[in-house]
């Protein structure tokens, strides 16, 4: 399967986000398309020996809609081809206002002496000339809002409905009632109704809905602001080092293994490696990392990044889209155009509700006719119900919120990979974390080394080196500390044969023919070695929270080490706040019980899972769910990603490994837990600003939309006039978004 971003043209509201889903998913071969209204985007997942992108937008043609790939250029032309477009489309709304406005006004002074039923000296009478009144409203109703009429049109000939139809409906009801009157006034006075015309209702309410698609693109605009701020981060230039040259380019003409000479105060152009020089970079903006880091030779840099204090080289390893920040900006923009579970509900309601809304408006013409015999009382419920009924504030609802959410994660070095996370983190009612990489530094050293006097042919040199041959060919982290450890003592590897690792239990392998064993104490005994003249010190050092490893060689024992990793200065606070929100914190670890218990009291935690192999991790988080409890894994390691993908929301250190990111539904991208609260706080301020939205875009339609249909006619003599109606629905969509762009004030409380 592949997937694809198309961005889409001609969109007016949620009714058309459906129709596109549909035309979409009814190309063979597409398995998956998530359209969003408020991104004007689609997400689309499809087979491509079964059918091609030319397909797929021709399926978008043929609804009435135009799409094309979001091109994956630079950062910087992504963002400017985004302005250009706004700008375009605002300029031209913009000029629409302004003349359906002026014309609007001069139609409404017109008719204020007809409609407040008293001659106002200063209004001459000729201004209310029906003929005059049609002549003016014309270019408002077919020029000002063509648009209308030509996606109505599209949307009838695919036998379909959106905010289109009922917006030329309703004006063009009001506009051909009027001519008709103008035309043959006499043909009303026959019937005893007194002729009236209603341009001005038309051309406001065109006017209005005009002026609210504008604010409204505008506000959606200011959704974008996360991205932007990230685009806005990359350099401009790099000084590359070509031919002994040092020379200013672009950073599109850079190229992979180029040599860059970064200055200090300068940014980091692209991502690359230290080749010369040393430095100290803030790599806050990327990573939320409030302390600039040292960087010296062989360490990777990231582009974007702030060079505060030294000159280095470095050569280029990463450059255009495949740079560390964009892939940050892909990942926020994929979020930005997921789906939320919430939004189904949206989805489904807007999918009805157009074409109830017409069978409202058709029901309320008859039944006013037919009651009152009075057509223009008829007109006026009929247009008033097909104005007032948009449901554009409630499909802009939950993707604004969303938009503007993650995008706020990204800027707190949060990267939620979908709405569906982004909901999902305000349930979560256990928060389970692996301990190594993740509550601890992930950088254990041996601290202690005890051999077996006698046994170890009093060379623990040797001992050290026949280890450390062997667990430089793990990648476990107590297996690093092992080697590392060697290095310290400047002793030199052996070549090793028939290496095996044995997950949750150690590794063995064989170095000048003898066998090396180095695990655990369990592993040890179920070896059948004995372990009894190291248990002692042993006992002491599982007590005082070390990881103990055991050295075998051909089936005796010779050796332990005590391995310790210090806690992230995090840790302890991050539980505490986690705690604090109601969540039930557990430590996962494949450390025996006592060891997990020293290191769970330093942090505050009470409940603990130990000795669990890695392909064990997925089933406790299983059991756990069993619970009925939402559960969240958070962990860095290979051996975490089954359990990231099992839990409900999987939390990855940006540290950690690539795959552990990539099987988590949240990316930290620095290693600080706190941040984790900072996301679940995120996760609750998003699902709280959805729900005022929709609170907000229902109670509006359900309550103007029998008013609108007068049912408070009857009892207080009560219509609702379509310019009013006409100017809440523009607002209705402008005020969800605003209520949306409140989560940019959003601040961690912890």
């Amino acid at each position: 399967m592949e997937n694809i971003t198309l961005k889409l043209k001609g969109m007016s509201c949620a009714s058309c986000a459906n129709n596109i889903e549909a035309a979409i998913r009814s190309v063979p071969g597409v398995s998956e398309c998530a359209v969003n209204f408020a991104t004007e985007q689609a997400t689309v997942s499809y087979d491509p020996h079964r059918t091609d992108i030319q397909a797929i937008q021709t399926a978008v043609d043929e609804a009435g809609y135009v799409a094309s790939p979001l091109e994956q250029g630079s950062l910087n032309e992504a963002e400017d081809e985004e302005k250009t477009s706004r700008q375009a489309e605002n300029q031209d709304l913009t000029r629409k206002v302004w003349v359906g406005g002026m014309i609007s006004i001069i139609l409404l002074v017109g008719s204020l002496p007809a409609m407040m039923g008293l001659p106002i000296p200063f209004i001459p009478g000729w201004l209310h000339n029906f003929w005059l009144q049609a002549i003016l409203t014309a270019p408002v109703q077919f020029w000002c809002g063509k648009t209308f009429y030509i996606n109505a049109w599209k949307a009838l000939k695919r036998h379909t409905a959106t905010m289109d139809t009922l917006i030329a409906l309703g004006t063009l009801a009001a506009y051909f009632y009027s001519l008709f009157v103008t035309i043959n006034p006499g043909f009303l006075t026959q019937q005893g109704i007194t002729p009236g015309v209603y341009f001005e209702v038309s051309a406001i309410v065109v006017t209005l809905i005009l002026l609210g698609r504008l604010f409204e693109n505008r506000a959606k605009g200011q959704t974008s602001e996360a991205i932007r701020k990230l685009i806005g981060l990359q350099a401009k230039t790099a000084r590359v080092v070509r031919n002994n040259q040092e020379m200013d380019i672009p950073i599109a003409e850079v190229v992979l293994g180029d040599v860059i000479l970064v200055r200090p105060g300068e940014k980091v152009p692209v991502d690359g490696e230290i080749i010369d020089g040393s430095s100290t970079l803030d790599e806050s903006m990327v990573t939320g990392e409030s302390v600039p880091v040292k960087k010296q030779v062989g360490d990777q840099v990231i582009g974007a990044t702030l060079n505060k204090t030294g000159s280095f080289q470095f050569r280029a390893t990463r450059i255009g889209k495949d740079t560390f920040l964009a892939q940050i900006v892909k990942l926020v923009q994929q979020a930005q155009g997921s789906k939320a579970p919430i939004q189904r509900l949206a989805d489904q309601v807007t999918g009805w509700f157009v074409p109830v809304v017409i069978a409202i408006a058709i029901a309320t013409f008859i039944l006013w006719y037919n009651l009152m015999g009075n057509v223009t009382l008829a007109l006026i419920t009929t247009v008033g119900v097909l104005i007032i009924a948009c449901p554009c504030a409630l499909g802009l609802a939950t993707p604004t919120s969303i938009m503007v959410g993650t995008g706020k994660g990204a800027e707190n070095g949060i990267l939620i990979k979908g709405a569906e996370s982004l909901e999902l983190a305000h349930k979560i009612q256990t928060i389970v974390f692996d301990k190594t990489g993740t509550l601890t530094q992930g950088k254990p050293t041996v601290t202690d080394f005890i051999t077996v006097n006698g046994t170890a042919n009093d060379n623990e040199l040797k001992l050290i080196r026949l280890a450390a041959s062997v667990e430089r060919n793990s990648e476990h982290p107590l297996a690093e500390a092992v080697v590392q450890y060697a290095k310290t003592q400047q002793v030199t590897l052996s070549d090793v044969d028939e290496f095996e690792a044995i997950a949750g239990s150690g590794v063995q392998g064989t170095v000048s023919d003898r066998l090396i064993q180095i695990g655990t104490h369990r592993w040890m005994q179920e070896l059948g070695i004995d372990t009894q003249t190291l248990e002692q010190p042993w006992e002491r050092l599982e007590y005082l929270g070390k990881t103990v490893i055991w050295i075998a060689i051909d089936g005796r024992i010779e050796g332990i080490m005590g391995i310790a990793d210090a806690l992230k200065p995090s840790s302890a606070n991050a539980v505490r706040a986690l705690q604090r929100l109601g969540m039930e914190v557990v430590m996962l670890t494949g450390d025996n019980h006592r060891t997990a218990e020293v290191i769970a009291r330093e942090v505050g935690i009470q409940r603990i899972l130990a000795e669990v192999r890695p392909d064990q991790k997925a089933a406790k988080v299983i059991e756990l769910q069993r619970e009925g409890k939402v559960i969240a894994m958070v962990g860095d390691g290979i051996n975490d990603a089954p359990a990231l993908a099992q839990a409900d929301v999987g939390i990855a250190i940006g540290t950690g490994t690539d795959v552990a990111i990539a099987a988590s539904d949240i990316t930290l991208i620095s290693g600080d837990l706190q941040a984790i609260v900072t996301a679940i706080e995120l996760s609750h301020a998003t699902i709280r600003n959805i729900r005022q939205n929709l609170f907000f875009a229902f109670i509006y339609n359900v309550a103007g939309i029998p008013i609108a249909a007068g049912i408070l006619f009857p009892i207080f003599g009560w219509l609702l006039n379509p310019i009013i109606a006409g100017g809440a629905m523009a607002f209705s969509s402008v005020s969800v978004v605003t209520n949306a762009l409140r989560l940019r004030n959003f601040q961690p409380k912890t």
